[in-house]
């Protein structure tokens, strides 16, 4: 069965979830952070659904795969972020861990469905 929306690729739906958790762990955040990394993270996790969406919804595969390398990007650029607030002691180690388990799924995903996409080229 052929997609026939972006909501029903699972790497949307994980980056979604993802976005989520991200909001909920960001609100603990200190105060002086909300136009620093809390932004800079938010922005990061809300990119990798939008531009696989923004993908799918392109003409050709070739625009969807370059809106997935952008999705991957902004995942590497959210994974180097929450790195950033563990070390500073924002997110505890264990939180940081399992986010960034989620992370490399999510990463995964985007990959074989590029992988999936170049034979179609």
């Amino acid at each position: 069965m052929a997609v026939q929306n972006y909501r029903q690729l699972i790497a949307w739906q994980k980056s979604m979830e993802s976005v989520t958790q991200i909001y909920n762990l960001t609100n603990d955040f200190p105060k002086t952070e909300i136009y620093g990394l809390t932004s800079q993270i938010r922005r990061a996790a809300v990119s990798i659904p939008s531009n696989i969406a923004e993908g799918q919804g392109r003409d050709s595969t070739k625009e969807f795969l370059h809106h997935l390398s952008i999705a991957y990007g902004s995942l590497m650029e959210l994974e180097t972020q929450l790195l950033i607030a563990e070390s500073l002691t924002y997110l505890p180690a264990e939180t940081a861990k399992f986010t960034l388990e989620k992370t490399a799924e999510t990463g995964r995903l985007i990959n074989g469905l590029s992988r999936s996409l170049k034979t179609k080229i």
